[in-house]
This record gives C-alpha cells, sequence and structure tokens, in this order.
C-alpha cells in the first residue's frame, strides 16, 4: 500500500520567537495527530504594540501520515 500524508493549515503565536510559535504549533498539534512528518513555516507577522513586538506569529503547513 502507498503512503498517504495529509497536510494541515495551522496560525500560531508565542510571546518569545517565531521559533517558538513553531514549536508550540507542533506539539499542538501532536495531541490530536500522529506521525507528523514536517512543517513548513510560509508567514511570519508580529504584533508591535508601544514600538516593541508583542507578538510572534506564523501561518505553517504540518504534514503527517495517514494511517
Amino acid at each position: 500500500m502507498t503512503n498517504l500524508v495529509k497536510v494541515i493549515e495551522l496560525l500560531a503565536e508565542s510571546e518569545k520567537s517565531w521559533e517558538d510559535a513553531a514549536r508550540e504549533a507542533v506539539e499542538r498539534a501532536a495531541k490530536t495527530l500522529t506521525n507528523i512528518r514536517s512543517i513548513y513555516v510560509e508567514h511570519l507577522e508580529a504584533k508591535v504594540e508601544k514600538n516593541k513586538i508583542t507578538r510572534y506569529r506564523l501561518n505553517a503547513k504540518i504534514s503527517f501520515l495517514l494511517e
């Protein structure tokens, strides 16, 4: 049987960094998905308040192997 991979799109954010937002996206997805294979970060954005970055945001695609 051929392996089939599904891709979902997620929005994630962190107060620390874009890397932390990506880690959070994978950790949260892993609560309901198995066999996660990769994360592809498509878009980075930062929320700014009083001339300081307060939130790091990203759009990501997570791929996982279907059972």
